[in-house]
């Protein structure tokens, strides 16, 4: 019997001879990532196992992302002890203020096919993209990974979800996965794979392939995985050799729980309406929704593919007198790459306010929050009661287009008149 890219890579890093499903093995883990939120609550709990030393330091990847630039006081505690312990078990991949940890870590060479990758941080599936078993854990669990280098996995069922066909004008990456949600809901992939295939999805770029992965975890999946391939070794050729890379692949006769199949032709420019992923509708039928404010960032389109989007919508026009336009790039390498091509100016000339790239207003700290009673349209990947300000705060999310578009009109707009 075949396996499916999750089992292989789990049978890759672990002592057993075969598993199946619902088995719990030991593997071995080849990065683990921890971003300023969680540092002072991991790292007190590793000193309270009483580690000597952490397994492997160049294993280990510490990224300031969500409390970057610090707006409270106490928020300064997260960093400190992040040095604190970085100097100690002699840390040296720290990240400080290049961007969100879920871009670093593929941007910079952290994640690669066929790799295990724990994080603290739900969204640490992103890195599923490049075909690597990458998922979140909490910081109890990466306290102990620090000190071992090892983990339990339960070996999960996948659910194989194919898309066909071409998508069509104003639909992206983000619109295929809120469609996928708006069917399966946000229970239904809980503690299950997602692997995305068919001839949409190698139509893709990387960087909307990311999306996908990335918001996996809103249906409850413990990773999504897509299958490298020729997009993949491109996109890590900087820092691999392609034979250096494990080209790993589900087998033809791989054991899924269900499959899934779409056509990219039946999917519109959707939104994901308050509170919850999961309920979506036609961003046509919404248009009578003002807004007060658009937010383009996060680690789900804060690309440089989601800005050249937004700034062929702008270019020539102004962002509505009534809304502010919030726009974060993703890393310091998507900021300098949109500046070079011309994107930030015209984003700026526009009316958007340019902020360092960061979480930004997705973690709700810092970078524009809201009051009971506003209503916003968003790029990242969670509409939850209270995420951006008040708990009263109406969000709503969608692509890099809608929002580009609705910051033009005030108010909630389908983007295909402006492509």
């Amino acid at each position: 019997m075949g396996h499916t890219i999750f089992e292989k890579i789990l049978l890759s890093h672990c002592h057993e001879p075969e598993i199946q499903i619902g088995d719990i093995v030991e593997v071995s883990v080849d990065r683990m990532m921890i971003h300023d939120f969680f540092t002072p609550f991991c790292f007190n709990k590793f000193r309270e196992m009483e580690f000597p030393r952490v397994f492997n330091p160049e294993k280990v990847v510490i990224i300031y992302d969500h409390l970057i630039p610090t707006s409270f006081i106490d928020d300064y505690r997260h960093h400190k002890a992040a040095e604190d312990f970085a100097r100690e078990h002699h840390i040296t991949h720290v990240h400080r203020s290049d961007g969100v940890c879920h871009q670093l870590m593929h941007e910079q060479g952290y994640v690669t096919p066929g790799d295990i990758v724990l994080g603290t941080d739900s969204h640490t599936v992103t890195y599923g993209a490049v075909g690597a078993l990458a998922t979140g854990i909490g910081y109890t669990e990466m306290a102990a990974v620090l000190g071992t280098g090892q983990m339990w996995m339960k070996v999960a069922p996948t659910i194989k979800v194919v898309f066909n066909g071409r998508l069509q004008k104003g639909v992206f990456s983000k619109d295929v996965i809120l469609y996928l949600l708006g069917d399966i809901k946000t229970d239904g992939a809980t503690y299950k794979v997602l692997e995305f295939t068919g001839s949409t999805i190698r139509a893709m770029t990387m960087d909307s392939r990311f999306v996908l992965s990335n918001m996996s975890v809103e249906g409850g999946a413990k990773a999504g995985i897509i299958a490298p391939d020729d997009k993949t070794i491109a996109y890590l050729r900087k820092f691999y050799a392609k034979d250096k890379l494990v080209m790993v692949q589900s087998d033809p006769d791989a054991v899924y729980e269900r499959v899934l199949e779409y056509r990219a032709e039946d999917i519109p420019p959707l939104v994901a309406c308050p509170h919850n992923v999961d309920n979506i509708k036609p961003s046509a039928e919404l248009e009578h929704l003002t807004i007060d404010q658009a937010f383009l960032g996060s680690c789900t389109n804060g690309r440089l593919e989601d800005f050249a989007i937004a700034a062929k919508i702008v270019k020539g026009k102004k962002v509505h007198p009534y809304v502010r336009f919030i726009v974060v790039p993703a890393s310091r390498d998507v900021f300098t790459q949109a500046v070079q091509k011309g994107y930030i100016e015209t984003l700026a000339q526009a009316g958007a306010m340019i902020c360092h790239p960061a979480c930004g207003l997705c973690a709700g700290r810092s970078g524009g929050v809201l009051e009971n009673g506003d209503r916003i349209i968003s790029s990242n990947n969670r509409n939850f009661l209270g995420r951006m300000g008040g708990n009263k705060v109406e969000i709503f999310l969608g692509s890099p287009a809608t929002v580009a578009a609705s910051s033009l009109e005030g108010k909630i707009t389908n983007p295909r008149k402006y492509l």
